[in-house]
């Protein structure tokens, strides 16, 4: 599977304001280093937050972060579907096709002669 670029938004952020790109990232850096959990059970958490919170975007995000980490696609499913009781069917179902749209790869279009 190959790595997603991070969203062309969040790059244009790098490029016009990057002191605060940079600010951020260390904020980021900052909490995860502030207690015990390792990058995958950080990862997890953070996918979890993203699904509570409806953020499409920052699930996508978490799930990119989390597969570098060494999650399966699997246990990223299953994160969602942990969510039902909590959170809601329509809810976890909207995070389980978030989750797949970096999943499963685009289909290939077909090329038209011209």
């Amino acid at each position: 599977m190959a790595k997603a670029k991070p969203p062309k938004r969040f790059l244009q952020f790098t490029e016009s304001y990057p002191a605060l790109a940079l600010a951020y990232e260390e904020l980021g850096v900052q909490c995860h280093g502030a207690g015990p959990l390792d990058d995958r059970a950080r990862a997890l958490v953070k996918l979890a937050l993203a699904i509570g919170a409806r953020q499409e975007g920052g699930v996508h995000a978490q799930v990119r972060k989390a597969l570098s980490a060494g999650l399966t696609p699997d246990e990223l499913r299953h994160a969602a579907l942990l969510a039902i009781p909590t959170v809601g069917f329509p809810s976890a179902m909207a995070a389980l096709s978030w989750i797949e749209d970096l999943l499963t790869p685009p289909p290939k279009r077909a090329r038209t002669k011209r």
